[in-house]
């Protein structure tokens, strides 16, 4: 199967009401073009109804929506060229899986023989040559999802969006899914947007992540910045576990900051915030436990969670209780045992409240 390559998306005070509440505030975005940017937030920031707006499902209260430089704010979901795949996968369970996927070109006038090859190439894309006699019901919960990703890519769309594709699979096959969707985007130079509320499949998928919260965008971001830098206490903790504390800042030195943590001092990445007290964000693979009386602060275990390749700890100190992940799997630490508390200043980052 051939696919033209994806075109870019940009929002301009793109804003969204029902009556008296806001869904999303007026806000700026732009997907280039071949990439996969998702949406990240909690339930009921804004993301689904962003989503809707690009695919031409709901109607955006005020703000322009370009996507491959055609403006096509007041065009309809059918006059876009962009496809959805969605939660629920919506398959007719009466037909075939050739037939369901070829319902969209057959309804839009393509003659059936034409659409019969579409539909089997686009199978074959999504890894389902020779599936397309079955019906829905003969096929496991994954191959349903790939069916109707192939019943979104058979119309060769511009923009491809993604509503919580996969959270009606199982961990497992959440993990195997989501590479395969980040795997075929990358291959047909597909331009994706993503809407998830599940961190982990935002970082694995992702070229860029949009964080929203409360009806805005809180930070966007590559992965990697969105997890490193983060920008404020709610982007930290959203993005992965983190421990929120208070540090101080007591100094400056060439764009660094010096902040006391307890008995501990770190140098990190100044974000220009005032001396004095400050919140800091602590990951928890940054923590370092080590025997009492050791440099870092003072601390002690209150829980040890023996997780395999790793161990999970929560350690009562004057910061409060701080969560650990340790791979000391042969040298554990006992519930009730003293320990020193170490930092790696990667992982550590002062952020606004």
């Amino acid at each position: 199967m051939t696919n033209n390559a994806g075109a870019a998306v940009r929002l301009e005070g793109i804003a969204k009401k029902y009556g008296a509440v806001t869904a999303v505030r007026p806000l700026d975005l732009v997907v280039e073009a071949g990439t996969l940017v998702t949406l990240l937030g909690p339930s009921g920031c804004g993301k689904t109804t962003l989503l809707r707006m690009i695919a031409g499902l709901e109607q955006s209260s005020a703000g322009k929506l370009w996507i491959g430089g055609r403006d096509v704010t007041l065009l309809s979901a059918g006059e876009r060229n962009v496809s959805m795949v969605f939660q629920s996968y919506a398959l007719f369970p009466h037909m075939s899986v050739e037939e369901n996927v070829a319902y969209g070109l057959v309804s839009s006038g393509a003659r059936k023989q034409a659409a019969r090859e579409k539909a089997l190439a686009s199978l074959e894309t999504v890894g389902l040559k020779g599936f397309g006699a079955r019906l829905p019901s003969q096929l496991s919960g994954g191959q349903q999802q790939r069916v109707a990703v192939a019943r979104a890519l058979v119309l060769e769309p511009d923009v491809l969006l993604f509503d919580e594709p996969l959270s009606n699979l199982d961990a497992r096959l959440r993990r195997s899914m989501r590479e395969e969707i980040r795997a075929l985007q990358q291959r047909l130079g597909l331009t994706v947007v993503y809407v998830t509320h599940d961190q982990s499949e935002a970082l694995a998928v992702s070229d860029r992540i949009v964080v929203m919260r409360d009806a805005e965008i809180a930070q966007a971001g590559t992965p990697e910045e969105l997890y490193m830098r983060p920008r404020n206490v709610f982007v930290a903790t959203f993005m992965g576990e983190a421990n929120a504390v208070k540090g101080v800042i007591v100094a400056r030195d060439a764009g660094r900051a010096i902040v006391r943590l307890d008995a501990a001092s770190l140098t990190l990445v100044d974000p220009g915030l005032p001396e004095g007290e400050a919140d800091v964000v602590v990951r928890p693979e940054a923590i370092r436990l080590g025997a009492a009386g050791g440099p870092g602060i003072a601390g002690r275990v209150a829980k040890a969670t023996y997780m395999g390749a790793h161990t999970e700890y929560v350690v009562a100190t004057a910061l409060g209780e701080l969560f650990a992940v340790s791979p000391d799997r042969l040298d554990r630490h006992a519930v009730g045992a003293e320990v020193s508390v170490g930092f790696d200043a990667e992982g550590v980052v002062l952020v606004a409240p």
